[in-house]
């Protein structure tokens, strides 16, 4: 079976990080996300992908190749222009010709795929949707269902009295190969807005099931923020490179940390990073690969991608750094986001 995974997004919401970087290629806790997506689904027994790419699209096809690194077989299916959800499929009809799975590659989630999978093979219908429950539905898309779990509606932004449930898209979706006769070629096509309530007025089988764990939309710098913190308290269990030196801290190799380097938990720190004398590292940082922090820095609450400069003396607090920033010597950053647009990703 081939993973879809739909990574064409301007991520408008997360500038100027995303200016020449596809949103699901953001690193979260030092790799980026679509790399922790691929190597999560390839150990649940996915070893064939399909990239739906538009923004920044040669990021991606140089980041990961043909896969082959990864123990995975990678086709690309370029946008010519933005698709949206739906469009994207249907530009990749070529490369999926089976039962297929699609995922955005934007939503933060781990899924359990084998429950998914026998739900969909015993509904029979054209599609599954996975599903999240969250405290507040008033911000999305909420889905009506009957006992079998089929989906008898989407309500758009309902107030919580209104609410049929507390279900949401989880934006991962088991489509049979018909769903694409549903689907209109070479325009923008929304999944969530045109084709599952077509499928539904159609009764063709559109189908719903909670998918358990943690799930994220990153799209704005607090979520963004927030899928650190909670990958750093362990509330996600993403996999965290290098050792954990101390509870709550981890370091890469080739750390080197000058004296009087206070590492205040939890922090993670990517490989060949040098610290300077009496810096305060924490809570809440994390530190990419090829990073210099200067002496008697504070960096807290903070977000440096690889080869990021914090020079003598500087203060760095809810913000977020991108590949190759560089912050002078004695100033003050709070919820700063700033990107340096030359950097080239390199696997």
């Amino acid at each position: 079976m081939k993973a879809l995974l739909l990574a064409g997004g301007l991520g408008t919401r997360l500038r100027p990080l995303t200016e020449n970087l596809p949103k699901p290629m953001a690193p979260i806790a030092n790799r980026p996300w679509l790399e922790h997506l691929i190597t999560h689904l390839r150990e649940q027994g996915v070893d064939q992908f399909v990239i739906a790419a538009h923004h920044c699209s040669d990021v991606i096809r140089r980041y990961f190749g043909d896969g082959r690194r990864w123990g995975v077989k990678i086709e690309y299916a370029l946008e010519p222009f933005p698709m949206g959800t739906a469009g994207a499929i249907k530009n990749a009809e070529r490369l999926l010709d089976e039962r297929f799975l699609v995922f955005n590659a934007d939503i933060v989630h781990l899924p359990q795929l084998i429950p998914l999978l026998e739900f969909h093979r015993q509904h029979g219908g054209i599609a599954t949707i996975a599903l999240t429950e969250v405290d507040d539905p008033s911000s999305y898309g909420v889905v009506e269902q009957d006992d079998t779990g089929r989906i008898l509606r989407f309500i758009e932004k309902p107030r919580p009295e209104e609410a049929p449930s507390n279900r949401i898209n989880a934006g991962l979706y088991i489509l049979e190969p018909e769903v694409m006769r549903y689907i209109p070629a070479q325009r923008e096509v929304s999944i969530e807005r045109e084709t599952f309530p077509r499928l539904i007025q159609e009764n063709a089988g559109v189908y719903g099931m909670v998918s358990s764990g943690y799930w994220r939309d990153m799209g704005t710098p607090a979520r963004y923020r927030q899928v650190h913190w909670d990958a750093l308290d362990r509330r996600f269990p993403l996999s965290m490179q290098g050792r954990q030196v101390q509870p709550g801290v981890w370091t890469g190799e080739g750390v080197e940390l000058g004296s009087g380097v206070l590492l205040v938990p939890p922090v993670l720190i990517g490989n060949n990073v040098k610290v300077g004398d009496q810096a305060v590292i924490g809570p809440y940082a994390v530190i990419g690969d090829n990073c210099y922090i200067g002496a008697r820095v504070h960096c807290s609450n903070s977000i440096l991608w690889d080869r990021s400069v914090v020079r003598d003396g500087s203060r760095l607090s809810n913000s977020i750094f991108g590949y190759r920033t560089v912050a002078p010597a004695g100033e003050e950053f709070k919820n700063s986001i700033i990107n340096q647009p030359q950097e080239v990703m390199q696997a």
